[in-house]
């Protein structure tokens, strides 16, 4: 990754994260190939709507209760491609939506969970502009999916989503039979370190 392509992508994460269709376009750059842009709140006239509703998935096997609360889930001499990856939570009226729990859990890279402890799993809040980010690990794959991370938001009002969240470009996404093309996430970056964006918009009734 150059110098310039690092900045320009942290800039379009973590500098009021206004910038997806910056990352979008990095994105397809470095893949050779175009992609298609996580949740906005823009439509094509430039007028704020929600674009749908984050799809449920399964939580799988592997979800553990109370989780450490902690943004990043790097730890000293662990093996993988480093991710960081944020976005926002909005309502379906494109509100930011401040304190949502977001819990994540994944595979480590050689594709396994941590069941005994808390490895690669934490928590954290929303801030008041309704903007989350974590620092993680690109998951390995295991026999029957494909490439994922797996999500639950809790706002302080209003049911909890469960969801995973994929990578473009993976050759397990169209083996998968639960792999949703609406929870891709817009991705950037090189073996070495890789950014990833998704807004999720819930449901509050």
């Amino acid at each position: 990754m150059t110098t310039r392509r690092a900045l320009l992508l942290q800039a379009a994460l973590f500098s009021g994260l206004p910038a997806v269709t910056a990352l979008t376009a990095l994105a397809q750059t470095r893949r050779g190939n175009p992609q298609p842009p996580t949740p906005a709140c823009v439509d094509e006239n430039g007028g704020n709507h929600a674009s749908g509703l984050t799809p449920e998935q399964t939580e799988g096997p592997y979800f553990k209760l109370s989780s450490p609360q902690r943004a990043s889930l790097l730890e000293p001499g662990m093996a993988g491609t480093r991710l960081r990856l944020g976005g926002l939570v909005t309502d379906r009226n494109c509100r930011p939506l401040a304190n949502v729990l977001i819990d994540l859990w994944q595979a480590d890279a050689g594709g396994a969970y941590d069941n005994s402890g808390f490895r690669l799993r934490g928590h954290q809040f929303t801030d008041a502009e309704g903007r989350w980010r974590a620092e993680t690990i690109v998951p390995g794959v295991y026999p029957g999916r494909t490439r994922h991370l797996h999500v639950k938001l809790q706002p302080p009002r209003g049911d909890i989503l469960t969801t995973q969240l994929y990578f473009p470009g993976e050759p397990g996404n169209t083996r998968d039979p639960i792999f949703d093309k609406r929870l891709l996430m817009t991705v950037a970056g090189d073996e070495a370190a890789q950014i990833a964006r998704f807004d999720f918009v819930l449901d509050l009734g």
